[in-house]
């Protein structure tokens, strides 16, 4: 069974999945697999679009999906495709860190990675945020509010969790 974290962009799914590995887990992280494999994902986005990029990342869904036992981090729109979310949970169970707007914003500021964060932050995450929670929620075995909690918490927690 394969713990599989989503959420939005800076909700914490890097940092909670290294803490699950300092606890034994082998993690990957479906961005920095697409990054090893294709390059930069600013610049495939930049080059090829955002639809080449999600179909680099429901390559690198399969794949994942089905090894056993391991962490998988997703990107913040992995969730958007709806065979991505029936692959993840056919070996794993979903967990949905649930941040707050605000948190979002403070954590996103300065970050010039996020290729759909360019432009206004405020504006996009708000969008990204009315767009997506509601797939979150609704894709989640199980849902975590991070607000207030350090990524080793967090962990912690999903540890507790899924036995």
């Amino acid at each position: 069974m394969n713990i599989v974290l989503t959420g939005m962009p800076a909700s914490g799914k890097t940092s909670v999945a290294f803490e699950l590995e300092k606890l034994g887990k082998t993690v990957y992280d479906t961005d920095s697999e697409i990054v090893n494999r294709h390059g930069l994902i600013s610049e495939i986005f930049k080059n090829h679009g955002e639809e080449y990029f999600r179909n680099l990342e429901t390559e690198e869904v399969k794949r994942l999906s089905e090894k056993d036992g391991v962490v998988i981090a997703t990107g913040g729109g992995c969730v958007l495709r709806e065979e991505n979310c029936r692959l993840l949970k056919a070996n794993g169970k979903i967990v949905y860190l649930k941040t707050k707007l605000q948190t979002l914003y403070k954590r996103a500021e300065g970050n010039t990675s996020r290729p759909l964060l360019s432009g206004d932050v405020r504006e996009r995450l708000k969008k990204l945020y009315e767009q997506r929670s509601p797939i979150y929620e609704r894709t989640a075995d199980i849902i975590i509010d991070t607000d207030g909690l350090s990524p080793e918490e967090i962990a912690r927690r999903i540890t507790e969790l899924i036995k």
